[in-house]
């Protein structure tokens, strides 16, 4: 006999199916990690689950530990890697403390994690340099963690990614262009760039420059205005996801917004996207 063509998805307590759609690109969702099912019956291919306060929060002694976590399914990326309380770009912090800290947080993540799962790397509050510190030396210190968060997710089957943020977010690289001279300059090889058009849009970044620097970008975000669901703003998305496709971007698109309704908003959101998207099957 023929096997069905559906998804076996187990969870903590029985074995569930979703069905299987023939994905060449997938697109997905930032969700909270107990919405998992909610977005897969949605449509959505996969959830980006948060990690701070959902994989790791600080226990009672003050230190960063574990949250038992059990998703239906494995999880292929992530988003919130450091709390703003971790200064990742400040010198007088000891890097081993930051070191201990991606060890156990990404320890956590490669539980939960499928294999190669992406660890986007925003943390707008923890990279901010800050007046007290010289843009030199915080640059430096955030280039040397960058190594180390890059070396300990390899350890563990894991990709991190380094998002640029709108210059609300943060005082260190707001644009994909920026992200490419920071790490060139800083001579930080294997660490990919995240797209997102939130990011791009406030920045006023040229579509152009995301083509050209289609080859280094690993993970996509996507909203429309005002972060609202795709399809319910006038952003560019389908100008944004074609710039990315002939520069040779070939994985998938992540929604990053807020919903008022995510099992009711995400089916329309995720068409939009498709449709948007010329890289879709």
């Amino acid at each position: 006999m023929k096997r069905a063509n559906v998804l076996w998805v187990a969870d903590a307590s029985q074995t569930r199916t979703y069905p299987r759609r023939r994905v060449v690109v997938p697109y997905g969702v930032i969700a909270p990690i107990d919405q998992q099912e909610t977005a897969l019956a949605a449509g959505a291919d996969y959830v980006e689950s948060a990690i701070v306060d959902v994989l790791v929060r600080v226990g009672d002694d003050g230190r960063w530990q574990p949250v038992d976590v059990t998703p239906a399914r494995r999880v292929p990326s992530f988003a919130i890697l450091v709390p703003g309380a971790v200064r990742i770009s400040d010198p007088s912090v000891p890097i081993r403390e930051v070191r201990s800290y991606l060890e156990v947080v990404l320890d956590a993540v490669a539980a939960v994690a499928e294999p190669g799962a992406k660890v986007v790397l925003g943390s707008g509050a923890a990279r901010t340099i800050g007046p007290d510190v010289s843009v030199t030396d915080g640059s430096a210190r955030f280039a040397d963690v960058l190594v180390i968060a890059r070396d300990t997710a390899r350890a563990r089957d894991l990709e991190v990614v380094l998002e640029p943020l709108h210059a609300g977010e943060t005082d260190l690289i707001h644009s994909v262009q920026e992200a490419a001279r920071f790490l060139d300059a800083h001579d930080v090889h294997g660490v990919r760039i995240v797209a997102d058009l939130y990011h791009v849009q406030l920045e006023g970044e040229p579509f152009d420059a995301l083509e050209r620097l289609a080859g280094r970008i690993g993970h996509v975000h996507v909203a429309d205005s005002g972060r609202t669901p795709p399809g319910q703003g006038d952003w560019p998305l389908a100008e944004f996801l074609a710039a990315l496709r002939r520069g040779g971007y070939r994985e998938g698109v992540t929604i990053e917004c807020t919903w008022e309704d995510l099992a009711a908003e995400l089916p329309a959101a995720l068409a939009a996207v498709r449709k948007a998207d010329p890289g879709s099957a």
